[in-house]
């Protein structure tokens, strides 16, 4: 079985990608992120006709998150308990999405940006990490994969150069202890073992040229539960679907389940 997970930045423009990727690689499930539509906007009958189901939330151009997939699609929730709001007044957005494909339970996530350090995002984002942390606890002893951007470089490795994000969010000790915090509970990084730092990166901004020059950030996770860790064989990031006009800023990330 094949996984993946994909921030796509527009699902709408880059359909013709998405299909491709899926033909190109087998994919059995695809977990998407900033789809940018609601689920009545999303261009959906070519994914169809490729034999795929699809289960998507969103409310406007912006977040939106999706699963892809040719292996079954149930119980489908939109959100996780406890999962907090934003806005004003505060409402729900569109930042997680689960479903049981083939037997494994899928959250395909969009963590909060936190915009910078001392925003109301930023305590945001943190709040929103521990009640999914508090959430994926009950999910453990399952199989079980929180896929996604999660917004945050765990470790130096995962910048190309520390200093130009000394003021930067994504690399904060509380942002980094969160999500230190998923792995003391038990999930695994599972695509780490297979493409090792340094210089390997899932994103790139589109200014100064950054995917030329390798100037990027790892912050697209595949984390396994215990026994689904237990079943990767493998696991790769297609770094060359960066590149090209009309790329996402994002590479997918791909593991391979005995």
């Amino acid at each position: 079985m094949r996984i993946a997970t994909w921030n796509v930045n527009s699902l709408r423009s880059r359909i013709d990608r998405v299909e491709a990727l899926l033909q190109r690689h087998d994919v059995d499930v695809l977990a998407l992120q900033e789809t940018k539509a609601r689920e009545d906007q999303l261009p959906l009958m070519g994914l169809q006709a490729l034999g795929y189901d699809v289960a998507a939330a969103g409310t406007n151009q912006w977040n939106g998150v999706a699963i892809i997939s040719r292996v079954g699609l149930d119980d489908i929730c939109v959100g996780f308990e406890g999962m907090p709001g934003w806005g004003d007044p505060v409402a729900a957005e569109s930042r997680a999405l689960g479903a049981v494909c083939g037997g494994i339970r899928i959250w395909s996530l969009y963590v909060p940006n936190g915009r910078k350090v001392g925003d109301p995002h930023y305590v945001y984002k943190l709040d929103w990490l521990a009640r999914l942390r508090d959430a994926a606890r009950g999910w453990l002893e399952d199989d079980t994969a929180l896929v996604g951007d999660w917004n945050i470089a765990p470790q130096d490795d995962d910048v190309y150069d520390m200093a130009a994000f000394a003021k930067d969010t994504h690399v904060t000790p509380p942002e980094r202890a969160a999500f230190q915090a998923f792995l003391d509970d038990g999930y695994v990084d599972v695509v780490r073992p297979h493409a090792p730092g340094p210089g390997v990166f899932t994103y790139w901004d589109y200014y100064r040229q950054r995917f030329e020059r390798n100037r990027g950030m790892r912050i697209d996770f595949v984390l396994g539960s215990p026994r689904l860790a237990g079943r990767v064989t493998g696991a790769v990031i297609d770094r060359d679907e960066r590149a090209g006009q009309g790329a996402s800023d994002h590479a997918p990330v791909i593991v391979d389940l005995d």
